[in-house]
């Protein structure tokens, strides 16, 4: 007999192969897409703020969102697994120690910023072993530097007949 955490655990499985939901922490500024309905229709509704919180419980699992709006802070709980939230994007990482940024409440201006956390770009694929992208890499410069080669080669040439026309021209 299953459990109800096996159960939950199948479910967050199957969601998370239907929702693509980025990886996001504490700090981060995102903009969630909260589905709402009038009457028959469906809209999707942004709301843009800091994570101040996170809880990581499967299926139930939550973040919180805090964002100033006419001066006043609006905080609003989500369930992340819910069909509410339709879609999650992470506008810019934040630099935080902490897990919980309740602190952020009593805060306004520019003791509330936060700092932004800067992520290098190394550019190799983590995918492919080392030996294989040094072969691609290798490849691809060679085969850069050959049309590169070609082309100025076509240039020169160019260039000689033109200067081959222009020649006769000036001893007459």
């Amino acid at each position: 007999m299953k459990t109800i955490e096996e159960i939950n655990k199948a479910n967050v499985k199957k969601i998370e192969a239907e929702k693509k939901l980025p990886e996001f922490f504490p700090g981060d500024i995102i903009k969630v897409g909260v589905r709402i309905t009038e009457g028959k229709r469906d809209r999707i509704q942004y709301f843009e703020g800091v994570c101040i919180a996170k809880k990581n419980r499967d299926l139930n699992s939550s973040f919180t969102v805090r964002k100033i709006s006419f001066g006043e802070g609006v905080e609003r709980t989500f369930a992340l697994y819910s069909t509410v939230v339709s879609s999650i994007k992470v506008i810019r990482s934040g630099k935080v120690k902490r897990a919980k940024l309740y602190y952020l409440r009593e805060r306004t201006g520019k003791s509330a910023r936060i700092v932004e956390k800067i992520k290098k770009k190394i550019g190799i694929n983590l995918d492919v072993k080392p030996e294989q992208a040094l072969e691609e890499k290798t490849e691809s410069v060679n085969e850069e530097k050959k049309t590169e080669i070609l082309k100025e080669e076509e240039k020169i040439k160019a260039t000689k007949a033109e200067l081959k026309k222009e020649e006769p021209k000036k001893k007459k």
